[in-house]
């Protein structure tokens, strides 16, 4: 039935941006908005949605988690579904949120729902809306970083490759240990830097090794972690991009040093 909504350009989807694609990466919300519209939906951008609560739920602050929480379950309930471009949001959103709410009967039935109808982006665009990219093509050779909450929380794995699989010219490496941890982890990389240095230092030489001009993935904290360590000790030698932003054709701006972040989705 949501595949019917979606062929019919009616399924209205309320896009979570999150907070490191506003204020850091906003491409990514473009490149969100263009493809969820190339899958036939209907897309809005809740001007009043904030941060998923992570940090809040990491440190242990869970009464201050339940107060995000309320307000993005308000925002976002009345949409179709709930999309998101990053696999630790959308495992906040759809993992964590109702266990916030476990003697509150009337909160973790919203909670819930809102779960049931929350996606990352790039298995929505599979799973949802059987979507393939047409007409997108980019001559370059690429590897791919598997989120542990994307990955282990939300199940996101082959969808990524298939998109990928679709874009024209682009050859996709495989990485050794690609779903091993990158080192972020969010409030993880603060509390522990040390431990977190050296985990995405191996994490480096896992993608250095594949000798790829690209390094995609589809958590931006995960991309901005290694991004750094990258350009700190082998500057110009990959770039990191959310896989959204090749899917939608922008890759080649990014790799010829045109600005896209000028403006927020």
């Amino acid at each position: 039935m949501a595949i019917d909504r979606v062929n019919q350009g009616v399924l209205r989807v309320g896009l979570f941006v999150t907070c490191l694609a506003n204020t850091m990466r906003p491409s990514v919300g473009f490149a969100s908005i263009k493809l969820l519209e190339q899958a036939g939906c209907v897309v809005e951008v809740p001007e009043l949605q904030s941060c998923c609560g992570q940090p809040a739920f990491n440190s242990g602050d869970d009464e201050g988690t339940r107060e995000i929480a309320r307000g993005i379950i308000s925002t976002f309930e009345d949409f179709d579904y709930v999309v998101v471009p990053s696999g630790s949001c959308g495992g906040m959103i759809k993992a964590h949120f109702p266990d916030l709410f476990l003697d509150q009967p009337g909160w973790l039935d919203r909670a819930r729902k809102l779960s049931d109808r929350t996606y990352e982006l790039l298995s929505f665009l599979v799973d949802i809306c059987g979507w393939q990219p047409k007409g997108v093509a980019l001559d370059a050779t690429c590897t791919y970083h598997d989120s542990c909450s994307g990955l282990r929380e939300l199940g996101v794995y082959d969808q990524p490759r298939k998109l990928l699989s679709a874009v024209e010219g682009l050859t996709l490496v495989p990485m050794d240990r690609s779903t091993e941890c990158c080192g972020f982890g969010g409030t993880f990389c603060v509390k522990y830097p040390d431990i977190s240095n050296a985990i995405v230092g191996e994490k480096v030489e896992h993608v250095l090794a594949t000798n790829a001009q690209l390094l995609l993935g589809g958590d931006m904290g995960c991309l901005m972690n290694m991004a750094g360590k990258l350009n700190r000790e082998n500057p110009g030698r990959v770039t990191a991009m959310h896989t959204a932003e090749v899917l939608a054709g922008m890759a080649g701006d990014f790799l010829e040093g045109r600005v896209l972040n000028a403006d927020k989705p």
